[in-house]
């Protein structure tokens, strides 16, 4: 499996300066005292692309929340495809099968119904 990218100060300055000290996300201005982050456009678990076209400035408090409502939902399931284009997902439990669903308990089969 690859591993992430270190960014060096310099990337990340000129990541910054290509984007005018903009955030992708919300289009805030980036200040010199705020916590950002180099955000991937697209998913890196995605696609593994750390070109410069991938990457954004991003306030980190907009990142996360991007992260956790966008890609992670979309990497859970690209995940899920994945498995189940290999064949490896649902794992069974033994030979266990589903149980079916019982008959309601008021039906009574061969049992006349008398109607007063």
């Amino acid at each position: 499996m690859a591993s992430r990218k270190r960014f060096s100060r310099k990337d990340r300055e000129r990541i910054l300066e290509t984007n005018d000290h903009c955030c992708h996300i919300c289009g805030g201005r980036i200040n010199d005292d705020q916590a950002w982050e180099i955000e991937h456009r697209i998913p890196w678990a995605l696609t593994r692309d750390d070109s410069d076209d991938n990457l954004r400035p991003a306030h980190k408090k907009c990142h996360s929340r991007k992260t956790h409502k966008f890609d992670r939902p979309a990497i859970n399931k690209a995940e899920r495809m994945r498995a189940k284009h290999l064949g490896s997902w649902p794992q069974p439990i033994g030979n266990a099968r589903l149980a079916s669903r019982p008959f309601a308990s008021t039906r009574h089969f061969g049992e006349r119904i008398t109607r007063r």
